[in-house]
């Protein structure tokens, strides 16, 4: 990354640059002038084709076109003096590329034994061939990362049980995360992994062997199960899989601080819980359903189910303002701005937008679709336009982390899409993504049908329909005004 540019002193330095005309210390005088800091670094980095043919670095200037250091008489050393290529030398006249193939092979070969462990040498393999190699340098020659990487090394084995052993930390996610996007470690679903985990140490804060025996079954046959069913736990699953137990353990200890088992359970134990807490307590509800479910409780016992509060929603003028921000001004890159197209255009919940592939985005020279629902919806220019940069140049693309991903919103961890709260988080200055997604869903309602806003968009019929009501407006009434229209 360029380093930020500070302001010019004109008072320190009279000489203007010669390419930006900013007052900065003068680094190099070429053909063409005295040379600053900043330009100077911007030269060495500077590749492409001269009119000459040469193909590589063109550190100079001729007639303000890029130019090789033959043609525009610049000496600058840019030879690395390992793998001969033109390039920006990083230290020892070794360029980016080959320091960091240096640095990788050191770091993981094991120096007792003097050889690199199979599963590591995939990632080795990765890690050199990164097309941003300073940023790979950068990465790996972190204290923290480098002492992780020389541990790993060593391990007699690598496996996920290997991993699982060691502190947690953001580099061991990260190298696990390499190490199965590369094949050498087998894929697993890590949001599961991580709730087993948490929840077998949850287990430890129930107050008796009896309701901590009855937490146990509820965490395998409700919790677990259902994970298992799925192809994969979203982080919206896992979220509330762990508040559902957090109030399950605090209700089975209200109890046990009232000398109450839970057969013996009544209902006004039940009210007096809901009373005295807020709303959150209502959560317990669902823990009540399975204890009824499997009978070990009356069934006769009833809570108030926990209901969201109202949120705040959107209006037309403010759908209509952000819209127009989104797509006429040059604010976002390209993954926000296509990120909040699918929340203000189409209704389209975080969790559902992090979670898009290029399976369900078709781009041609011609159009440009995208498939939420059972329908494809062709976009116009110009919500168009940053789906086709996103498919020319897709983010994290330069690193090892996506060899192959096919997430059209990529994170920063190898292989997984972007986090939703972090999606969330950086288009919060532009809308409430939930404000804008109820605003979008409660206008297109008095538009369209329910049954094909919801075979469009991706929703159940059951939850459009809900948002007609809200917004009064309901498939009769579309009727309605379809029949007074053509009576004009």
């Amino acid at each position: 990354m360029a380093r930020p540019r500070k302001l010019g002193d004109p008072t320190k330095w009279p000489h203007p640059c010669q390419r930006c005309g900013e007052h900065h210390q003068i680094a190099a005088t070429w053909p063409d002038g005295g040379i600053c800091g900043y330009c100077y670094q911007k030269a060495k980095r500077t590749r492409g084709v001269c009119a000459c043919g040469h193909d590589g670095v063109l550190p100079g200037r001729i007639d303000d076109q890029p130019a090789c250091r033959r043609c525009s008489g610049v000496q600058l050393n840019v030879d690395c003096r390992v793998c001969g290529n033109e390039d920006e030398l990083y230290s020892g006249g070794r360029c980016f590329g080959c320091t960091l193939g240096a640095t990788v092979d050191r770091l993981l070969t094991n120096p007792e034994s003097g050889v690199m462990a199979t599963e590591l040498e995939a990632i080795a393999t990765a890690l050199k061939s990164m097309k941003r190699a300073n940023s790979g340098l950068t990465w790996i020659q972190q204290k923290h990362v480098t002492t992780f990487l020389t541990d790993l090394a060593t391990a007699p084995t690598i496996t996920h049980e290997t991993l699982d052993q060691l502190p947690p930390s953001r580099t061991l996610e990260y190298v696990r995360g390499l190490l199965v996007e590369h094949s050498a470690l087998p894929r697993r679903d890590e949001a599961l992994i991580r709730y087993q985990q948490w929840s077998n140490d949850a287990l430890t804060r129930v107050a008796t062997p009896q309701h901590r025996e009855i937490i146990r079954r509820y965490i395998r046959w409700y919790h677990l199960r259902r994970m298992h069913s799925m192809d994969s736990v979203s982080p919206g699953t896992f979220l509330r899989a762990k508040q559902t137990l957090t109030v399950a353990i605090e209700f089975v200890n209200y109890l046990t601080e009232r000398d109450v088992e839970l057969a013996d359970l009544q209902q006004h134990h039940l009210d007096t819980w809901q009373a005295s807490g807020t709303t959150t307590n209502e959560i317990a509800s669902r823990f009540l359903r399975w204890a009824i479910t499997t009978k070990l409780v009356d069934p006769t016992l009833t809570m108030t189910p926990h209901r969201r509060g109202t949120s705040p929603t959107m209006d037309a003028d403010g759908q209509t303002d952000v819209v127009q921000r989104v797509t006429r001004t040059g604010n976002l890159n390209p993954r926000d701005r296509a990120a909040a197209i699918l929340v203000i255009v189409f209704g389209q919940q975080i969790e559902r937008v992090v979670t898009l592939t290029w399976n369900q985005v078709t781009v041609t020279d011609e159009l440009v679709t995208i498939q939420l629902g059972d329908t494809a919806i062709a976009l116009p220019e110009p919500l168009d336009e940053p789906f086709r940069q996103l498919h020319t140049s897709p983010t994290h693309d330069l690193t090892a982390a996506h060899p192959n991903s096919n997430w059209v919103f990529r994170g920063n961890t190898p292989g997984r899409h972007i986090h939703a709260a972090s999606l969330r988080n950086q288009l919060r200055d532009l809308f409430s993504t939930r404000a804008a997604r109820l605003g979008t869903l409660h206008e297109l309602t008095k538009l369209a049908p329910v049954a094909i806003i919801a075979e469009t968009l991706g929703y159940s019929t059951a939850t459009i329909e809900r948002h007609a009501m809200a917004s009064s407006a309901s498939y009769a009434q579309y009727i309605a005004a379809r029949k007074d229209g053509s009576k004009d």
